[in-house]
């Protein structure tokens, strides 16, 4: 009796379990797409209430940010976040690396020390920022963003990949030591393959706080270096809120993230957790 009552028992809380799913994707996914659907639909329908069930679908808010000086911000974000983002991983992974085999007294003040550098608030920067980018000719130029961005992220990835470098054995690195490979060999073929995880979750991380920011591009940029979120927001000006262009702005803010994520999405969960079951 209770093995012929376990069956259905077991299918009704699969059932349970994928209608809980796919309630918790609908909330979750329903902004993304909603933004999507306007991105389709022209001026007028967007604003008609009740919304349409039914609509033709346009491509021209979509043809009309290419037309215009979107394509330019969209690469401007693209280079400044893609860049901020190496040169962040390039400097911090062999700081993190280092921090985590120093032996010495003050390692956790240093490390304490590096990541309140990333508490502070943006909008305390911003004048500095400004008057030393004016003074050397950085004003509106993708490279300052991507100093801007590199300063904030270099934190993030030291605290982050300090925890993933500590779960590596020392007994390794000191093998291959003693079989006369270099520190450098050792570090690049041995340490680093092992933490590939954590790399790619701070890499993710590092490029979603670039490619999202808002604040920094609007007070360091003009028309030469600025950013597609900028540029989305420029669609609301005294002529009215264009909201297909919106829309359209918006959904392709995200997708490159959203590729970015998926590229990587083997790494994601295992890196991001990998620091909470350190013994």
């Amino acid at each position: 009796m209770s093995g012929g009552m376990s069956g259905p028992i077991r299918r009704s809380a699969s059932v349970r379990r994928l209608v809980a799913i796919g309630v918790t994707l609908i909330v979750l996914l329903s902004p993304f797409l909603w933004l999507l659907q306007m991105s389709f639909k022209s001026n007028d329908l967007i604003l008609q209430f009740p919304p349409p069930l039914i609509f033709t679908p346009t491509l021209q808010n979509y043809a009309s940010l290419w037309q215009g000086a979107f394509p330019a911000s969209f690469v401007n974000s693209l280079m400044s976040a893609s860049f901020s983002t190496a040169l962040a991983l390039i400097l911090g992974v062999p700081a993190a690396y280092a921090l985590s085999r120093w032996a010495g007294r003050g390692k956790h003040a240093l490390s304490f020390a590096i990541l309140v550098t990333r508490m502070a608030p943006p909008i305390a920067f911003t004048i500095p920022f400004f008057l030393f980018y004016r003074w050397i000719g950085l004003l509106d130029t993708v490279t300052g963003l991507v100093l801007v961005y590199t300063s904030f992220n270099l934190p993030l990835v030291i605290w982050m990949m300090q925890p993933f470098f500590e779960t590596v054995p020392p007994s390794l690195e000191e093998a291959a030591l003693v079989d006369g490979a270099s520190t450098r060999v050792v570090f690049l073929q041995i340490v680093l393959p092992m933490v590939t995880p954590g790399v790619a979750a701070t890499a993710i991380l590092c490029f979603l706080y670039a490619w999202n920011d808002f604040f920094f591009a609007l007070i360091l940029t003009r028309t030469n270096a600025r950013t597609a979120p900028v540029a989305v927001v420029n669609f609301m000006n005294y002529e009215g809120w264009e909201w297909g262009k919106i829309a359209a702005g918006g959904s392709l803010v995200m997708a490159p993230v959203l590729i970015f994520s998926l590229a990587v999405r083997r790494y994601l969960v295992s890196g991001l957790t990998a620091g909470a079951v350190k013994g």
